[in-house]
């Protein structure tokens, strides 16, 4: 099972959010109405964040983030906690929390038969999270998963093996470095690993550890004791979500709904979305641009902008202070066609801004012109292979959208699972 990978960059202030690169501004097909009532709506916000209240130079405002407040439980019990700030994530599976954010709870750690703690290890470009699996009922609005195995953010609880810490520079499991008071992957795959003989069997996938007297060593996950997507785990509204953010420019505060489930309530209808089949082991589709297609493309609003192709694909330079962004002396129009793995095609139409002249908007978080390449490197030679070079349909994609995202081996209507759909 392929994992979108991701990237946390600093750049003047702001967070390039999680995602495979940090880019984006889009021009919305049709008008979306946004759902805010119901037991299966969540309220989501694009703000600055909570890392906006940090102290001193560990303060930063977060751009383009859609964040969430999950409430997490003691399994079978009412003793909970209400975690505001987590961000919404198309691009990844599993629920993951910061230690630090878990002041009023303790959590079931979960152990190996052999009754060793687990822990786990997801990496991303530039970043990697570690944390021991822990079991918590979760509650989002009125939506209620039993005895989920999530992961909590920490160096500390066990010690980072060094096969970990080679995945990336730096780990993610502070406020301070990731942004956010956790992760909430709504993605399009079930579990955050898979059933590959990697995931469950040798370990050679590398996400999951067995801890003995202070020695973390890869090992094989059950696929029951994975970290999984929560939503496969509710009663009812299981098989996807719906992302619902109005159309803007730029603004200080978006207010939007995730909604839970596809053509399971009056409220979650597919309607004249176009569903755009998804390969069922990368998990992508394809993107067309000036007569080039890239097939490992992908929607993600765990990513905050379009990331896309390179400087010299695009005509657009790199910026010199936002590393990792787009800074054109104008906003460029631009026009690309997805195509999914069922046929459908569509055309889709964004610019791309200066994003130094963007951040420099004080008070905004959210922006629809905000773009880079899907490839940060400051190398010469050679250039990366084409499946880098794919489209990241980030966070401004979503702005004046209603997205879908459908589980994998879930029914919902619009055809086969997993699909995209907007």
């Amino acid at each position: 099972m392929t994992i979108f990978n991701k990237v946390l960059i600093a750049a003047t202030g702001v967070v390039c959010a999680f995602s495979v690169a940090c880019g984006s501004g889009s021009s919305p097909a049709k008008a979306n109405t946004i759902v805010q009532t119901g037991q299966n709506v969540a309220p989501i916000v694009v703000n600055s964040g909570p890392a906006a209240s940090l102290s001193g130079s560990q303060a930063f405002s977060y751009v383009n983030g859609a964040f969430a407040s999950v409430t997490v439980c003691v399994p079978g019990t009412s003793t909970c906690q209400t975690i505001d700030g987590v961000l919404v994530d198309t691009g990844s599976s599993g629920l993951r929390i910061l230690s630090s954010a878990l002041t009023t709870i303790s959590l079931p750690q979960q152990n190996t038969a052999g009754g060793n703690p687990v822990a786990e290890c997801l990496t991303f470009l530039s970043s990697y999270t570690w944390g021991p699996v822990q079991t918590a009922d979760v509650q989002i609005a009125g939506e209620k998963a039993s005895a989920v195995p999530i992961q909590v953010l920490s160096d500390t609880a066990f010690p980072v093996p060094a096969a970990c810490q080679s995945t990336a520079s730096q780990s993610a499991d502070t406020l301070a470095s990731l942004g956010a008071n956790g992760i909430l992957g709504v993605g399009p795959f079930a579990q955050d690993c898979g059933n590959s003989p990697g995931c469950v069997t040798t370990g050679s996938a590398g996400l999951y550890y067995q801890c003995v007297s202070g020695n973390c060593t890869a090992m094989g996950e059950p696929l029951a004791q994975q970290v999984v997507n929560p939503v496969v785990l509710f009663p009812t509204d299981n098989n996807g979500v719906i992302i619902e953010l109005p159309a803007v420019a730029s603004a200080a505060t978006v207010s939007g709904s995730l909604v839970f489930g596809i053509g399971t309530q009056s409220n979650n209808g597919l309607g004249s979305a176009t569903v755009y089949g998804m390969d069922n082991q990368t998990f992508s589709f394809t993107t067309s641009y000036n007569g080039t297609s890239y097939p490992g493309s992908f929607i993600d609003s765990g990513s905050n902008g379009y990331f896309f192709l390179d400087s010299s694909a695009t005509g657009l330079p790199d910026c010199t202070n936002a590393t990792g962004f787009y800074c054109p002396t104008s906003p460029k129009n631009f026009s690309a066609t997805n195509e999914g793995v069922n046929g459908t095609s569509g055309t889709v139409t964004f610019a791309i801004a200066n994003a130094e002249t963007l951040f420099a908007t004080t008070n905004d978080s959210a922006f629809s012109q905000l773009g880079g390449p899907s490839v940060v490197s400051t190398s010469t030679s050679p250039p990366p292979p084409a499946s880098s070079l794919d489209f990241d349909w980030g966070l401004p994609f979503f702005y004046g959208r209603n997205v879908y995202v459908s589980i994998e081996g879930t029914t919902a209507p619009g055809g086969t699972t997993p699909y995209w759909a907007y």
